[in-house]
Order: structure tokens, then C-alpha cells, then sequence
């Protein structure tokens, strides 16, 4: 009762938050001259993030909100507001709706944008495929290897443009590493480290009284239930990224959380976008780093702090190497080289895109695969996936990427999928 009587509130005060949807108003899609209707599903911090960048494209309108916290749904709907008074546009007022399926039968939005906990990526993506809304998914794609395999799947069977959120594929500075690397810039690559944080952990949080505001077991979903806590759903005054992503199975540690940024940057250094490593050898006692995985052609990949910044990675050449993060690229021994432009002569060359939520905006017009389409982010996805599953059992592993199977380890495959909560089914698409 407590629940229904805030959410009668919050409807109160937030009532001028509607819009008349297009296709009453005789619109019918997207063409050349219309603005690409967007819904937003979670409206967490990344939510909004992603809101004010998306709110400055002509090419699309935000037009519905999604979440299971009224009350962060509300302020999401306050921000964009302002959002566009800042930046001079004209008003576009949202429509606020709690269930995330209930958006999707919209037949005014084209698209969403799902920024929800990552145990819910998989069952929101296939749903909007189904729905026929193209799709921006944030990272890591999935918190299991069969659900990123789903996805793919579902967007290729309803012919969904996917973007993965894994923008760093469009930032200059990792554009040039990648493209120092595939041209041999700093001779065949030998071994590579990477420093992103630790695996994933058990949650043992206690239970605390649910808010008000949120529909706690809509938040839970597909995954096993257990009591609220402030650390995996911060309420709204709490400025932390929500500890969800610490926890199995809601998040899967920093092996999901940032190596869905820097994996992903190895895959692709590596022109490795539709396959991945071989074998994954972990310590044989419980730690939170000295995992090495190799791929098929001998490199070895080894999760390791090395530098002293963290979230970075270290290539190792035959002729020198390339260290890159977010905050600087570096060559060594030559120090210009990091400088260097590509030559024309150059001819191992990647897919340029200088902003990853207009890269995404002009698939859709043009209905072709974005830079981080979502076979790639799955492929990523599932180096983090399996990178957890040698962490957890320490022991070696051999994988098959093309079948995306343990090779005679049943007991490991076992772990490659996880059970859902009904009505929740991924699967049924």
C-alpha cells in the first residue's frame, strides 16, 4: 500500500510528462525526414548519462522512460527537461511507464536504448527484437554465454540494428592503438596484459527495508530473488555506480564491468570480432588476478595489474610496445610513434566511427551493422563470461569458440547458461 500510494503521488506531480504518440498523428516509422523515436529502459546513472548525450542528436527524439523506480523515473523525466532547455531545443515531453514491455508495444518507437543491471540485458534485447525495435544495449552484453548467443540470434532473425555499449571503439586514441597494432607498428604482438579489477563475488548483503519508490522483485526479474539493499540498487541521493555490478548474478565483477571495455579492445586489436581464445588458465587457489587466456595463434592475454592507473592494457611486440587507457596511448622505445599517422599504404584499416550513438542512429536509416554490432559485443562478452567461470572453478579450460562449448568439461558447460524466474524466458523468441 505504501508503494501504490508514492506511485499515485508521483503520477500527480509528474503529469505533464506525456506525449502524443506519432503514429496518431499520422506517422507510421522512420523515413528521411523524421526524427527516430527513442525509448530509454533503466534510468540509473548510465541511464541518464546516456540521455543528455542522445538528447543533442537531430536525428532522434526521446520520447518514453522505462524503470522499476518510480522515483528515479521521475527525476530521469525532470533532467531531460532541463537537458533540453540547456541546449535551446524544442520541448518533448516523456511518457513514464513502469513496465518495460509496455513500452515496447509502442508502436511509435523505432528504438531503445536499455541501460538497465546486466542480468536484465539479455530478456530486454530479445524482447525488443521481437517488439521490432533496433537496439542500443549497453555493456557487457550479457551475464551468460547462452543469452549473449540469444541475442545475436534474435536480432538477426527480426533484422535488428544492435549497437553494444562499448564506446570505446569509437574514441580516437583506441582507433589508432588498433590500428598501430594490425599494420605492425610495433612488430607481431607476443604477449598482452591487461589490469581491469576483480571477478565477480557472492552476494551475502543482508536484507534492509525496500523503498517506497521501487518494485524491488520487477528489479530482481529473471534472477534468483533475494532481499533489497541500498549497495545494489542505490537509491537516488546515493552519487555511487550501483555494487550490483560486484555480484553474481547481477553483475559479473570488473572482469564483466571494465573488461567489456578493454577485452573488447584486445579482440579487436586482434581482429578476433567473431571468434576468441582457446584455453583459459586461472590460479589453482582463490585470487583476483593471474588469469592468462591464449587464442588459437599462441598470444597470451594474462589479467594482471601492471601499471599503475589501472584499467589499461600493455601490448607486447616484437619490436616494441603500445600501452593504452582511456587517459593516454604510449609507444615505446618509440615514443613518437604513438603520434604517428596511419600511411595510406596501410591497408589493415577498422571500421571508423567518431561518435557510437550517431554510428548507431545512422544504421538504423541505413539498415546496416554498427561498429559494435551485437555479434562483437557478444564475443567479448563471452571472453569476460568464461574468464569468470576459470576464476570460479581454478582450474584450466579449453574452449571452442566456434561451437561456444568447453571442450570435454561438462561440468563447465553447465555454467555457461543460468536458470530464469518465471514468466521470464529469454529463450522464446
Amino acid at each position: 500500500m505504501k508503494r501504490r500510494s508514492f506511485i499515485k503521488k508521483s503520477a500527480v506531480a509528474s503529469s505533464a510528462f506525456s506525449i502524443v504518440p506519432s503514429h496518431v498523428l499520422g506517422f507510421s516509422g522512420t523515413s528521411p525526414n523524421d526524427k527516430i523515436q527513442l525509448g530509454f529502459i533503466g534510468v540509473g546513472k548510465q541511464g541518464r548519462g546516456l540521455m543528455t548525450n542522445f538528447v543533442n542528436y537531430d536525428s532522434a527524439a526521446v520520447v518514453a522512460v522505462s524503470d522499476v523506480d518510480v522515483k528515479k523515473m521521475n527525476f530521469f523525466s525532470e533532467t531531460f527537461q532541463k537537458e533540453l532547455i540547456k541546449k535551446n531545443k524544442v520541448s518533448n515531453q516523456l511518457t513514464e511507464i513502469e513496465s518495460y514491455r509496455e513500452l515496447l508495444e509502442r508502436k511509435d518507437i523505432d528504438a531503445v536504448v536499455i541501460a538497465s543491471p546486466d542480468h536484465w540485458h539479455a530478456q530486454m534485447a530479445v524482447d525488443a527484437a521481437k517488439a521490432g525495435k533496433d537496439i542500443y544495449c549497453e555493456k557487457p552484453l550479457s551475464s551468460s554465454v547462452a543469452e549473449g548467443r540469444a541475442m545475436v540470434d534474435a536480432a538477426r532473425k527480426y533484422e535488428r540494428v544492435f549497437q553494444t555499449g562499448s564506446m570505446q571503439r569509437s574514441w580516437d586514441r583506441f582507433r589508432h592503438g588498433v590500428e598501430l597494432i594490425r599494420n605492425g607498428y610495433i612488430g607481431e604482438i607476443k604477449e598482452i596484459n591487461v589490469d581491469i579489477g576483480a571477478p565477480f563475488k557472492a552476494c551475502d548483503l543482508p536484507t534492509q527495508e525496500t523503498p517506497d519508490s521501487i518494485d524491488w522483485d520487477a528489479w530482481i526479474g529473471p534472477a534468483p530473488y533475494r532481499g533489497y539493499h541500498m549497495d545494489l540498487a542505490c537509491p537516488l541521493e546515493d552519487k555511487r555506480w550501483g555494487k550490483w555490478r560486484d555480484y553474481a548474478p547481477f553483475g559479473g565483477g570488473m572482469i564483466t564491468d571494465w573488461g567489456a571495455h578493454m577485452f573488447d579492445i584486445v579482440q579487436w586489436a586482434l581482429d578476433q570480432d567473431h571468434t576468441g581464445p582457446t584455453h583459459f588458465t586461472p590460479p589453482s587457489s582463490p585470487a583476483d588476478s593471474g588469469l592468462v587466456f591464449s587464442y588459437e595463434n599462441g598470444i597470451k592475454v594474462t589479467h594482471k595489474k601492471w601499471g599503475k592507473g589501472g584499467n589499461e592494457i600493455q601490448f607486447i611486440g616484437s619490436e616494441g610496445r603500445l600501452e593504452i587507457s582511456r587517459g593516454y596511448l604510449r609507444t615505446y622505445p618509440n615514443e613518437s610513434l604513438a603520434e604517428t599517422p596511419i600511411k595510406d599504404s596501410d591497408t589493415n584499416r577498422v571500421y571508423k566511427s567518431e561518435n557510437h550513438h550517431e554510428d548507431w542512429l545512422a544504421c538504423i536509416r541505413k539498415r546496416t551493422r554498427p561498429i559494435c554490432d551485437v555479434e562483437i559485443g557478444h564475443r567479448t562478452a563471452s571472453v569476460c563470461n568464461v574468464a569468470n567461470i576459470a576464476y570460479a572453478l581454478q582450474r584450466p579450460l579449453e574452449w571452442n569458440p566456434i561451437r561456444e562449448q568447453f571442450v570435454d568439461d561438462p561440468g563447465a558447460n553447465l555454467m555457461l547458461d543460468r536458470a530464469y524466474r518465471a514468466p521470464w524466458n529469454y529463450r522464446d523468441f
